[in-house]
């Protein structure tokens, strides 16, 4: 490379260089001299890659590997993070339809427990009224009886107030015979 691009330099530059190899290496526009290293450059890198291009070949091949792999293993999770994606769309689609249910599940629940609660209010409406008849029964014979007794007391007291008033003392030892009397024939 160096000596082609000593004969680029032109004539004279090298004197045993003939001038006709001068005029075809350093022909304008053609230049010889670049081809000339280009044919080099590609020897030395053919020798390059047939002395070092095993590893480097294999160690690409192992990245290239590595790298499908991942591709693979990103696929995978793409895959996946899809379908999980259409599921929550799918939940999600009918998450209106789920609450509808739940709303209408809680209405009719919520009528059950009130016709429940109804039905618990009149039984004990129905019990209370019945022990307050009870009570106004019992309450009532109490009364009746109290009455009975307060009239037999004032019945008693009035007789006792008439007989005061109207007895004399003849009447008086008049009935005391005649409770003796009747003592002694239920004694004999």
């Amino acid at each position: 490379m160096v000596i082609l691009f000593l004969i680029s330099k032109g004539p004279g530059f090298l004197l045993w260089i003939p001038e006709w190899l001068d005029n075809w290496v350093n022909y304008p526009g053609l230049e010889l001299w670049k081809f000339a290293n280009l044919l080099i450059f590609l020897a030395v890198a053919f020798y390059l890659h047939h002395r070092f291009g095993k590893p480097i070949r294999n160690a690409l091949q192992a990245r290239s590997e590595g790298i499908k792999q991942e591709l693979e293993k990103a696929r995978a999770d793409r895959d996946a993070a899809l379908a999980k994606l259409t599921e929550l769309d799918e939940r999600f689609a009918n998450l209106d339809a789920e609450v509808g249910r739940i709303k209408e599940r809680a209405k009719l629940e919520a009528e059950a427990e009130r016709q429940r609660i109804n039905a618990a209010t009149e039984a004990e409406i129905a019990k209370i009224r019945e022990q307050a008849r009870r009570e106004i029964e019992s309450a009532g014979k109490a009364a009746r009886h109290e009455l009975r007794r307060f009239a037999a007391m004032e019945s008693v007291r009035l007789a006792e107030e008439i007989l005061r008033r109207e007895m004399t003392a003849a009447d008086d030892a008049r009935l005391t015979n005649l409770n003796l009397q009747e003592l002694g024939r239920t004694h004999a």
